[in-house]
Formats: structure tokens, sequence, C-alpha cells
């Protein structure tokens, strides 16, 4: 019984394989061109929206001149906190400033801080992991002890702290985000140098007598640039989310500069609040939006990179 049950299927995978190759002659097999990972990343519905919410901002903040004539530093005493009209259409604050513009304005600070911070993180960190993952020794040691060091503290109170010594200016936020932040992707890079040190192709570049330093970085380095790209993209947003927060509180970039989080900082006024929602909401709006496609992105990437995924 069993041998007729193998015979059966072993005629039916034929017949499978005769149709393909007959479909395959008659030219109707639709040939997949292009890259895998991009493939996997535009079926993921959700990445692509998310790129396209976090182009449209980005965009917007960069040509923000063309989008809007008004300056988001410029005082009009006459313009005080009026609601949202086709000549302020976000409104405008309690000095007469135009929101609209301080949010796309503010938009360039906010998305430096997340991804300047971000991006300089990663590259310490690879640097770093890369090295002393695959070395090991003292200098995988060394490294180790310090990121516990840093990461024993609890993220926020470590940045209150240092924010409180170094001082509020865009380039303290920025060196207090990449100090904190290369830990967690120097140990994720690590853990990948471990894991792929003991591959075969490794051990044959070993033995060909290659140097330590262009077998990791350029031999291993980039089968493990996955998990590292989508850290990249949730660093983004943990970021700006920091950067927000401690704005709203005063302790981020200075006042006169607009950010997003600086935007928000009025917020704290109950009356604000109830009466003039045009200096809060849009421009928490845009934060949100933000956030969320850049982890839509992450989530894109991650699924896209991942081999272990079908599709």
């Amino acid at each position: 019984m069993a041998l007729v049950d193998i015979v059966s299927r072993r005629s039916r995978l034929d017949r499978q394989f005769d149709e393909l190759r007959r479909r395959e002659e008659a030219g109707q097999l639709k040939h997949v061109t292009g890259s895998r990972f991009v493939r996997k990343f535009i079926n993921n519905r959700l990445a692509v929206i998310g790129l396209v919410v976090f182009t449209i901002i980005l965009l917007a903040s960069i040509f923000a001149p063309l989008l809007t004539p008004w300056d988001p530093t410029k005082i009009n005493l006459r313009a005080i906190n009026q609601p949202p009209s086709w000549e302020h259409w976000f409104g405008t604050d309690k000095t007469g400033r135009d929101v609209f513009a301080r949010v796309l304005y503010g938009g360039r600070i906010s998305i430096l801080v997340g991804l300047g911070s971000a991006l300089v993180s990663a590259l310490i960190g690879v640097i770093i992991g890369c090295y002393a993952g695959y070395v090991g020794g003292w200098v995988d040691t060394v490294a180790m002890r310090v990121s516990e060091a840093i990461m024993a503290f609890p993220e926020l109170i470590l940045v209150l702290v240092l924010v409180s010594i170094l001082g509020q200016s865009l380039f303290n936020i920025m060196a207090i985000f990449i100090l904190g932040g290369w830990c967690g992707i120097y140990r994720l890079v690590r853990a990948q140098m471990l894991s792929l040190r003991e591959e075969e192709y490794v051990q044959a570049l070993r033995s060909f007598g290659l140097n330590r330093g262009l077998i990791s970085f350029k031999h291993m380095l980039p089968n493990a640039l996955g998990p590292v790209m989508v850290n990249i993209t949730l660093s983004t947003a943990a970021f700006i989310l920091q950067e927000a927060g401690l704005s709203f509180l005063g302790l981020g970039v200075p006042l006169n500069i607009p950010t997003w989080g600086n935007i928000l900082n009025v917020a704290q006024d109950l009356t604000v609040l109830q009466n003039s929602w045009w200096l809060w909401l849009p421009v928490g709006i845009f934060i949100s939006l933000f956030v969320l496609s850049v982890n839509f992105i992450g989530d894109g990437l991650r699924d896209a990179s991942d081999p272990t995924q079908q599709g």
C-alpha cells in the first residue's frame, strides 16, 4: 500500500514538473526579477505606507521655504494666537509666529537630532562590535564593561543628568544620545560576529592569512547589517521622542530654536490645552505620524532581511 502511495505521489510530481516545463517553453511563466529584499519590503503594505509618510514629512521639512512664506522665528504682535485660516494654515502662537512654518522648520532639527544621532551611534557601535566580536580578548572585555556601565543607568535619568551637567544645545543633545545609543548596536553586532566567526568561510579566509580587519569588516559585516538597519530605524524614532520629551520639559534644544518638542512645550499650560488646540495638536500629529512611519519601515526591513521568513 505504501509503495502505491509513493508511486502515485511521484507520478503527480512528474505531471506538475511536465506542466511547468510546458509553460516555460511556451513563455507563460513570469520570471521574477529584482532583489528579493526589495520585493518583500514592497509586499509589506505598512512598510510602504510608512516609507511614503516618512518621505513626505522629510521632503516637506527640507523644502519648507517653498511651502510657506513665513519665518518661523519672526514675531508678529498683530497676529497673536489666531486660529487656523487660509493665511495661517495651523494658526499662530502667543507671539504671532506661524505654527505651520514652525512645524516644518522644526522638523529639520528634530529629524536631524533623531536620524543623525542614530546613524552616528550605529557607526560607532558597528565599528567596535564588529572588531571586538571577531577579535575578542581585552578589546572585547573593555568594550563590554563600558557598555554595561552605561546601560546600567536608566536611559531617561542618564539623559537628564547629562543635560543638567553639559547644558542645553543642539550639539550636547546629539552627543548625549550618541553616548547612550551606541551600546545596544554594539552588543547586537558583537552577537552576530560571535556567530559568524565560526562559519566555514571565515575559517577559510583565516587560513589564507588575511588580516583581522579585512575579514571582519569586508567579509563578515555585510552578513550582519540586516538587524543593524532595523535598529537604526527604531533608534531614530526613540531619539525623536526623547528630544520631544526633553524639550517639552524645557531641558532639550534651546527654546529659541524651533523643534517639534519646543513647539509642544506650550502644551504645559492648561488654558492652551483647552482653548488653543492648534498650538499643540498639529505638531503632535506630525510627531506621531513620523514615529509610526519609522517604526513601520523598521518592521518592513526586519521582515525583508530575515531569511527565515518565506516569500
